[in-house]
């Protein structure tokens, strides 16, 4: 996947350049990746009780200069089974892109949305490699709606915002490149 075009949400965009939007991967890497089994080999004993499973997922991108964007996509997966802890996951995978003819209100919808759909199979490989080589069934996670996310951190930092102005409507937002948790 070297590059890859944005949907027809992005014809506004196209008209002003003449040009369609792209996404061009320069680099995807593990920046941070730990894995915990901290009651092994108990842990690894088959129960016939099923762990409980939280994942949460978190998005944030940062400028780098010159179109180009570092994100980075942090999933997180605690298992456990009553009050033991089974194995917790967690793994930061980056990547850097260039965002070429995008337009500037499309930024960080594209950095927040895009990019980690790009991002995600790869995190969700590892994360399976990872609980399955720490004695468990590998953990497939479902895929993740990064619009929805995006939608929801739109709204809760609206809604904050227009808390802390006393009730007043605050439509200058954005977000801080924090996609929520899932």
């Amino acid at each position: 996947m070297s590059d890859t075009t944005i949907g027809d949400d992005q014809q506004a965009a196209e008209a002003g350049t003449g040009q369609r939007p792209q996404i061009q991967v320069n680099a995807q890497y593990v920046k941070d990746l730990s894995f915990e089994n901290p009651n092994a080999p108990q842990s690894l004993i088959t129960s016939a009780e099923a762990p409980q499973i939280e994942v949460t997922v978190d998005v944030g991108a940062r400028g780098m200069g010159e179109d180009r964007y570092e994100v980075e996509l942090r999933v997180t997966a605690h298992a456990a089974r009553g009050a033991e802890r089974a194995f917790v996951v967690e793994v930061v995978y980056s990547g850097v892109f260039t965002l070429l003819n995008v337009a500037e209100d499309a930024l960080q919808a594209v950095c927040l949305i895009e990019c980690p759909r790009i991002l995600f199979p790869f995190a969700r490989r590892i994360i399976a490699d990872c609980t399955r080589d720490g004695g468990f069934p590998p953990l497939l996670l479902e895929p993740i709606d990064f619009a929805a996310l995006y939608l929801n951190s739109q709204q809760a930092e609206a809604a904050s915002a227009d808390g802390e102005n006393g009730g007043e409507n605050d439509t200058g937002g954005g977000t801080d490149g924090e996609a929520g948790d899932n």
